[in-house]
């Protein structure tokens, strides 16, 4: 009777002690993460503004970071800290540029993005509301989509970026037709001057023989210029001109 006694407390604490040892684990596990993330946060200068808290090995972050792309590391780097389930990430951009300012400002930037590089045959559209950035167009390759995307997340002010920029499949066809209508319009005598600037102001954009022609020219008569070049070239099915002549362009 005794040792049946005995065994049944016995089997009571060892349950007991299986239940309890989570609850230490877990507040064990709170504590390290938190150490680490501390850690994290003070070995890098663009991080010295944010604050964090481990409850149930989920983190939450709190603060202020200068640069969205600095909010976007702070999440990557806190996520590959071990045992770390989960974040909350409440951390907001510490800036507060105008929707103008920030518009005209990257789009300077996206203008010369990629030069040397094919920068003629990319056709990208921005748009800012309250600090977020929408890009949206076409690219003729990923690196040219990753490029605009990244100058958007290092520029001071923007405070989201959402990529729905368009990149156009592999296609050798494509990519002949895209030289050939690059050579058609730049090198024709009375456009020649657009080949001057870096920034290519005529923009070539190819999905499969299709042709759209986007960016700004001075006058009426080297829009139409651009359009009976690029209708000239062999091979081309259709061509949607939809360059804007600087004069006519809204303010």
């Amino acid at each position: 009777m005794k040792a049946t006694s005995l065994f049944s407390t016995m089997v009571v604490l060892f349950v007991a002690f299986l239940f309890a040892t989570p609850a230490v684990a877990d507040k064990s596990s709170d504590q390290q993460i938190q150490k680490d993330v501390e850690k994290l946060l003070q070995s890098k200068k663009e991080f010295q503004g944010v604050t964090a808290t481990t409850d149930d090995q989920i983190v939450t972050l709190q603060g202020t970071v200068n640069l969205y792309i600095d909010l976007v590391n702070v999440e990557k780097r806190v996520k590959r800290i071990k045992r770390v389930d989960g974040i909350r990430n409440h951390v907001t951009i510490n800036s507060n540029v105008p929707d103008d300012e920030l518009r005209e400002t990257l789009g300077d930037k996206l203008a010369y993005d990629r030069v040397g590089y094919g920068v003629a045959f990319n056709a990208i559209n921005l748009g800012v509301k309250d600090g977020v950035v929408t890009l949206g167009g076409n690219v003729h390759d990923y690196p040219s989509r990753d490029s605009a995307v990244s100058l958007a997340e290092i520029t001071p002010g923007v405070k989201d970026v959402i990529d729905n920029i368009e990149v156009a499949p592999t296609s050798f066809f494509d990519d002949d037709l895209r030289q050939k209508l690059y050579r058609a319009i730049y090198r024709y005598p009375t456009l020649q001057r657009y080949a001057i600037n870096p920034a290519k102001p005529i923009r070539i954009v190819v999905d499969n023989g299709h042709v759209t022609l986007y960016g700004v020219v001075d006058t009426p008569l080297d829009k139409q210029l651009a359009s009976n070049q690029a209708n000239s070239v062999p091979g081309v099915f259709s061509v949607d001109n939809q360059l804007i002549v600087s004069s006519q362009q809204p303010k």
